[in-house]
């Protein structure tokens, strides 16, 4: 009969690559695991992995076992952490994984959560928004803060107030009024933010300034708000943010002006995945999020 420990060795032996290593891992000498890998064969009555390789390889019935045990694995590591849960009440780690033009909810929501829970603690990780969504495939994440839009799909969504883009020039360009028009951008050198993958924020932007008849020069593209700050701050050149994202990051020699006939927005979001065995950290940390922005947000 199959049991979890014969899955739990199988999974181990296909993600390490080899018996030694795995055997490593699960402090356990290699020979009784290469004794239980056989037997789980026999029972099964199938050959799980090709030991004539360079390299242990997954036969095609050990590709669907271990795609199965994976699940079934997760199952009961969901079902452990949810009894567990119950049990501890507010204790635990709660992980974030957070857009860094979005750091301005997210700072408005730790301090609250926290007083009123202090014995959570957070785990923060941060990248573009598709980097945040493949944190939270992997569950290395629990909530995702990320910018708009994202395939909606596979998440329950909180939307967040949206934000208006505004311009950011260096300070040496001897800028002396707040604001300006889109067509005002036709020969600036601009840096945009742009995901790793997926379509976000720069084509919003792009599509804007040929709205407006004209096609952008963009000359850096860059996934992180603050070395695009930093590069507009050296005078490289200037760029279009969330205006949040601005004062969250405010760094000295540049200014900030308002687009007044733009009509793009900056829409973010708090993320969960869907079907998924949500800890009551991540539930109480929502309800203060929804409670922040009640009167602004979308739901």
């Amino acid at each position: 009969m199959v049991d979890i420990r014969h899955l739990k060795y199988f999974t181990t032996i296909v993600e390490e690559g080899q018996i030694t290593k795995a055997a490593k891992k699960l402090h356990m000498a290699q020979p009784p695991l290469s004794q239980q890998l056989k037997q789980l064969e026999e029972t099964l009555g199938v050959t799980l992995l090709d030991r004539n390789a360079k390299k242990l390889e997954l036969t095609q019935p050990g590709k669907i076992l271990y795609e199965k045990a994976k699940q079934l694995l997760q199952q009961l590591e969901d079902a452990i952490l949810e009894v567990r849960e119950i049990e501890a009440g507010t204790n635990g780690v709660l992980s974030i994984g957070c857009v860094k033009s979005c750091f301005f909810y997210l700072s408005e929501i730790i301090q609250p959560f926290h007083q009123s829970f202090p014995n959570v603690k957070f785990h923060l990780r941060e990248g573009d928004s598709f980097f945040i969504c493949e944190l939270l495939k992997k569950r290395e994440i629990d909530i995702g803060i990320v910018r708009l839009p994202i395939d909606s799909y596979h998440y329950e969504m909180i939307r967040l107030p949206s934000d208006p883009y505004v311009a950011v020039l260096p300070k040496q360009w001897n800028v002396s009024r707040r604001y300006m028009h889109m067509k005002e951008f036709v020969d600036v050198p601009l840096l945009l933010l742009h995901r790793i993958q997926g379509k976000g924020q720069y084509e919003l932007v792009i599509h804007e300034c040929r709205r407006h008849g004209f096609e952008p020069k963009v000359i850096c593209e860059c996934p992180d708000a603050t070395i695009l700050l930093s590069l507009v701050s050296k005078g490289v050149g200037a760029t279009i943010v969330p205006k949040s994202t601005v004062s969250f990051f405010r760094l000295p020699n540049i200014c900030v002006l308002d687009i007044i006939d733009s009509s793009i927005e900056a829409e973010a979001a708090a993320i969960i995945e869907k079907d998924r065995y949500v800890a009551k950290s991540v539930h109480r940390f929502l309800a203060i999020l929804q409670e922040k922005f009640s009167d602004k947000m979308e739901n």
